[in-house]
């Protein structure tokens, strides 16, 4: 017996649900049923589909689809009757909805706390100041440091890890039955992500349900009892989620959970004594800070210090990963490593030059020595562009000829295994993995020494993740490329670095070997992160031997 069938009345019941984008089907036939108190985790790659399907559930499926199916219904109420109207009163009060682009979710207009009270405003009686008391608490129960500092703040004032606790803030607002989470913990560093998941455990304690979409199986592992695969629109594997993530049956989620298990933080094992670092060939150093300090004035006219005398260095060839929650001060670092901020105090010295000292005119040359690729490569991009402009502008930069651009745009995609069929198409065609790449194309194409990457795959699937960490690695022996790693993701810093910096408050707490820090921490917040990260569960060795050889 299904754990579906010991429950005869579905808070969520789909059957036969297909989807269309002007007559393009992209939901085939979904059937699944969600019942009170339980996680459903819809899980697969980019584009199968499982993100429609969740949309479908809140009057969101887009502009030009068609939606049909035998049955769509959310607590005995059939969906497919409901107009605009109905759909308003259910979001946001008896539905919940985190999606995962917080900055695109949020208006950038309104201050946070604005944006927490509106579903308040509209499905409560609740009088003015208990709402803004009540705004304040959610905002504490997610986390969120200084409630009523944020609360006055912008979203583009918050760093993409708050804007995504205020956006999960505004939407279990009302205490809602069904909490859809679309990626609800992609921009959050280890010990957040684990305040959100015990948030998302405590609501569905309440005998309230949870719909997760996510490609992080570790979060799956730990929230969901019953975990649907989808592949192009179809889903091809359900189950308890010991029975997916342990036993799986189909091939496609078995090549999922083994790119997982690539990308997944292990703890390094190293010796419980002293630890000796081995002896190394020192390269020179291309990049290096000195007791940089930043502070910034916040919406209470207070000061706030950012950096505090924060020191590194960076070799030829070397990858130095950068840790700690968000609002601890990486992003920063990065920026005035980039010198796109100007430090209060310290130094940086870019190939032995003072970046800081150095006139406008010096630093637009010099820079082309030190480029970046960010976490969202479509914002970065004039979506007019088609790849070949993309490319052919950093070329004309870095002086390649007008009439050879293509043919360096075309080799700039072989390097980073990329059809040169795609130079005529504009990033919107792309999927996330290729828009990507196509970012790491345009920062090579500058011939850099020093490559800032920031968030740079924590948004893409884990199939596609290990496909681009891969690449990276390559290009680092093959350019001794040096790169600076700034990341949430302990699993993803442990694969890519030789040496890594923890970052809390704004400080450096621990800094050296990844294998020493990640494998024997020395400070209490550093393996306060470590002990954060959600764990997958031990696989079957009959289904994981097989496709790890």
């Amino acid at each position: 017996m299904s754990i579906f069938e010991q429950h005869p009345a579905p808070l969520v019941d789909i059957r036969d649900l297909r989807v269309s984008f002007n007559g393009v089907p992209v939901v085939h036939g979904v059937n699944l049923q969600l019942h009170a108190g339980q996680c459903l985790a819809l899980v697969g790659e980019s584009g199968s589909g499982k993100s429609v399907t969740a949309r479908t559930l809140v009057g969101l499926t887009g502009a030009g689809a068609q939606v049909q199916a035998q049955r769509l219904a959310f607590a005995g109420q059939d969906l497919r009757r409901l107009g605009e109207p109905d759909w308003q009163r259910l979001r946001g009060g008896r539905i919940g909805f985190v999606m995962q682009d917080a900055l695109g979710s949020l208006d950038p207009l309104r201050r946070v706390g604005a944006e927490i009270e509106e579903p308040l405003l509209l499905h409560t009686d609740l009088a003015a100041e208990q709402r803004r008391l009540r705004v304040l608490e959610l905002l504490r129960q997610v986390g969120v440091p200084e409630p009523e500092v944020r609360a006055r703040q912008y979203p583009w004032q918050l760093s993409g890890g708050l804007r995504q606790r205020a956006l999960i803030a505004s939407a279990i607002a009302c205490q809602p039955r069904l909490l859809i989470a679309d990626e609800p913990t992609t921009a959050l560093d280890a010990t957040v992500q684990a305040q959100i998941l015990d948030l998302l455990e405590q609501l569905r304690a309440r005998d309230n349900s949870l719909l997760v979409v996510s490609h992080d199986l570790a979060v799956v592992a730990r929230l969901a009892d019953w975990v649907a695969v989808m592949r192009h629109g179809l889903v091809v594997e359900q189950g308890s989620v010991e029975q997916v993530l342990q036993d799986p049956q189909d091939p496609y989620t078995q090549r999922l959970l083994g790119a997982a298990r690539a990308v997944h933080f292990q703890r390094p094992s190293v010796p419980a004594l002293s630890w000796v670092e081995a002896p190394v060939v020192e390269q020179p150093v291309v990049l290096e800070a000195r007791g940089l300090h930043k502070a910034f004035v916040g919406p209470d006219g207070q000061p706030r210090q950012v950096l505090n005398n924060v020191s590194l260095q960076l070799r030829a060839g070397q990858t130095l990963g950068v840790v700690g929650e968000s609002g601890s001060g990486k992003s920063t670092l990065g920026r005035i490593l980039l010198g796109l901020e100007r430090p209060e105090q310290g130094s940086v010295h870019l190939a032995g030059q003072d970046w800081l000292a150095l006139s406008a005119a010096q630093q637009r040359q010099a820079r082309q020595g030190i480029q970046v690729v960010f976490q969202d490569p479509l914002a970065s991009f004039d979506p007019r562009y088609t790849v070949l402009r993309v490319l052919a502008e950093a070329l004309a930069q870095s002086g390649v000829p007008r009439g050879l651009q293509r043919t360096e745009a075309a080799a700039l995609l072989e390097r980073v295994q990329l059809p040169v069929g795609l130079l005529d198409r504009r990033p919107l065609e792309l999927s996330g993995g290729q828009r990507q790449r196509v970012a790491i194309a345009r920062a090579l194409a500058m011939k850099p020494k020093v490559l800032v990457l920031d968030e740079p795959v924590s948004a893409l699937d884990v199939s596609v993740q290990a496909r681009i960490l891969a690449l990276l690695a390559q290009l680092k022996v093959e350019l001794k490329l040096a790169c600076l790693f700034i990341s949430h993701d302990l699993g993803v810093v442990e694969q890519v670095s030789d040496q890594v910096l923890v970052m809390q408050g704004g400080r450096v707490v621990e800094q050296g070997a990844v294998a020493q820090v990640l494998g024997q921490p020395r400070h209490p917040y550093t393996r306060a992160l470590l002990d954060a990260v959600p764990h997958l569960p031990a696989a079957r060795p009959r289904w994981f031997e097989r496709i790890a050889v």
